[in-house]
């Protein structure tokens, strides 16, 4: 159960809250085709039920009940029994009203983290705010609804105060790099007696970019000015490491002495070059086939992986980083601009099938024109 907290507000947050109001639009679709789908989607929407109910188990003995409590009153006529009838029928009347109460006018945001990582949990925040003046929301659930991936994660609201708000926060580790889609919420509630469990849903989108899983790396300790994949520079400069020595000459920094070698005359020690290193990586993003299989699909998810480890090793070292695909896109990053850049690349890179890829490559390329002279 996540633990919420009150928080007095005259207006929820900033994020697009999902009200569940549907948006009407007032100029008509022009062409018949646009028309004919206006239509349609409007008359789903005018048989779609705006709330859904739910028998639980103890609304289905309660519904047992009423029935056998009914049929000995029709068939013995005791006004008790008829008194008794009234009442159980009573009690679902007031929960279907309290319940709707409760459900009303609630304002549903969804605070997103800027990154998240597989494997490593992040927190999602959920802040429900009560747009009646007067009426309090009892057992509020509110359900984060995921495109294509089971609902899974809730918060439990025990009493919202009108005109204020509450927050709470779910917990989640994904399990898959790519794009998260959040597509609404699922609002519940069991109030007052938790014999039906009556929802509705509100429309809220949401896109949280999940990167590649990163491990720890023991990168090579290279020379000065290595540049992987290219030609080593090494050279005298201005930088940490030290290059060689040799006698003190005039205009040498005297910060440079080196005074253990320097007994009859002055000796420096010349410093390296700082160059920085640039790193390359190449991923194959291209299946053959129309469908990647299984044993392809696990060996790019480990090269992603493993790409994605050296390339945050490298940044944490000050190299720069290029990466990229088969297909033609690339980034590159710095230890200025982090290690973002290329996480999100990564995360992002979808395997194509190759005999695409070489049929888009061979129709942007430029065709030659021959003419022929009589």
């Amino acid at each position: 159960m996540a633990d919420s907290r009150i928080i007095e507000a005259p207006s929820p947050a900033t994020a697009a809250p999902a009200s569940g109001r549907i948006a009407r639009s007032d100029a008509p679709a022009g062409t018949p085709r646009q028309r004919i789908g206006v239509f349609l989607s409007r008359l789903r929407r005018w048989f779609r039920p705006p709330r859904r109910l739910k028998l639980t188990r103890e609304g289905k003995y309660f519904i047992g009940i009423t029935f056998g409590v009914g049929f000995a009153a029709i068939n013995t006529g005791n006004n008790l029994l008829y008194l008794l009838l009234g009442m159980l029928l009573s009690m679902i009347v007031v929960s279907g009203v309290l319940s709707e109460l409760s459900l009303r006018e609630l304002t549903v945001v969804r605070r997103l983290p800027p990154r998240a990582q597989v494997a490593r949990p992040h927190l999602v925040e959920i802040e429900v705010f009560n747009h009646k003046r007067r009426i309090p929301s009892y057992a509020i659930e509110v359900e984060d609804l995921r495109a294509g991936q089971p609902a899974d994660k809730r918060c439990f609201f025990l009493k919202i105060s009108p005109r204020s708000a509450q927050v709470a926060a779910y917990r989640r580790t994904p399990a898959r790099r790519g794009r998260d889609r959040h597509v609404g919420f699922r609002v519940a509630t069991r109030f007052p007696f938790g014999l039906f469990e009556k929802s509705r849903e509100l429309t809220a989108d949401g896109d949280l970019i999940i990167y590649p899983a990163v491990d720890p790396v023991q990168l090579p300790n290279n020379l000065p000015g290595d540049r992987m994949g290219g030609n080593s520079a090494l050279g005298r400069g201005s930088g940490d490491e030290i290059l060689s020595l040799r006698h003190m000459r005039e205009g040498d920094d005297p910060r440079d002495i080196y005074w253990r070698k320097s007994t009859e005359q002055m000796i420096v020690r010349e410093r390296a070059r700082e160059v920085r290193r640039d790193v390359s990586y190449v991923i194959d993003s291209t299946h053959p086939g129309s469908t990647a299989d299984d044993d392809w699909t696990a060996r790019f998810e480990r090269r992603i992986r493993d790409v994605a480890s050296r390339a945050v090793a490298h940044i944490k070292r000050g190299d720069g980083v290029t990466v990229r695909a088969r297909t033609g896109e690339r980034v590159r990053a710095t230890n200025a601009v982090g290690a973002d850049p290329v996480l999100r690349f990564l995360a992002l890179l979808e395997a194509k099938p190759a005999q695409a890829t070489t049929e888009a490559a061979d129709s942007a390329r430029p065709r030659a024109t021959t003419r022929e002279s009589a």
